[in-house]
């Protein structure tokens, strides 16, 4: 039989101090109030809890039995529930997330590391891939992506600017092979290129077109490949090689871009994405979570 924890704290607490006014006073009830729990109580379980005089309160053979046994039970419900103030007094707990090693390394890698420094006790449980994850499915509190490849049921937040795509290369493949001028030249190139998990193909690149008689300003292009990776950062390394073109957010070769070790070629047709989102479902607003998803957001002011 079910009973009500409050019921039997009040038992407790009257067997414990030996008088209904006592226990009635710590608990902030009228003594009749009290009573009627207690009477309650018994005749719930239909054994005689209390023995009452008119001078004292103390307990049957069967209430002492059952003091011993749920006594350390409740202390140590009430323990456990007072640990959980924890979570709203001083952040703690484990956020699973997910994204692409790019945004993690590249994009947002200060930000969570400052987070973790400010709530030490909060565990950041990050997962890189490039598939489309089911963050629901996969149990993962918050999923990073671009704003485009976000389901519409989902909450999303802002964490960067726009990303803008480049194509580049080393020095030296470009004096060996050549500048290409426009996409139409890069059948003539090698092409470092990337499959993305759960996908046969392999990634398509992306120009603006610089015709405005176009209807469509944007130009799909399929790369014939020289080499095919499945971790972005590779075909940074491929390229600063000298083993082909590839095309990839500038941001990822910033570094690269700025000392000489690579050049971004195409520059006129280059294309820029909305950017990446911060998003999860609606039902996730707990404080620790809100914490997360303000130290990540995009400041635009």
């Amino acid at each position: 039989m079910a009973e009500n924890l409050n019921d039997l704290r009040a038992y407790i607490l009257v067997a414990q101090v030996g008088s209904f006014t006592k226990a009635a006073g710590q608990l902030g009830v009228s003594q009749s109030a009290l009573s009627y729990t207690i009477k309650t109580l018994e005749d719930r379980i239909g054994v005689k809890l209390l023995n009452r005089t008119t001078r004292s309160v103390s307990p049957t053979q069967a209430g002492e039995r059952l003091l011993e046994d749920i006594e350390p039970l409740i202390a140590g419900i009430d323990q456990k529930l007072g640990k959980l103030n924890e979570f709203r007094d001083s952040p703690r707990g484990t956020l699973r997330i997910n994204s692409s090693e790019h945004v993690i390394n590249v994009l947002l890698w200060e930000k969570l590391a400052k987070f973790a420094k400010n709530y030490p006790d909060i565990v950041l449980e990050i997962t890189t891939d490039y598939a489309l994850t089911d963050i629901v499915k996969d149990r993962f509190d918050i999923g990073i992506r671009l704003g485009g490849d976000i389901d519409k049921d989902m909450i999303a937040v802002r964490v960067t600017p726009d990303v803008q795509m480049a194509v580049v290369a080393s020095p030296d493949y470009l004096a060996i092979n050549g500048t290409p001028v426009s996409p139409k030249d890069l059948i003539n190139h090698r092409c470092l290129t990337m499959r993305l998990p759960r996908h046969e193909n392999i990634m398509g690149w992306e120009f603006q077109s610089t015709e405005k008689k176009q209807l469509q300003n944007v130009i799909h292009y399929r790369p014939q490949s020289a080499m095919i990776v499945n971790h972005a950062h590779l075909l940074v390394k491929g390229a600063v090689d000298g083993l082909g073109l590839a095309w990839i957010p500038s941001a990822m070769a910033e570094n690269e871009l700025n000392n000489g070790a690579l050049i971004s070629v195409l520059n006129e047709y280059a294309i820029s994405y909305d950017g990446y989102y911060m998003y999860y479902p609606s039902r996730n607003a707990s404080p620790l979570f809100r914490l997360f998803v303000d130290a990540l957001k995009l400041n635009v002011d």
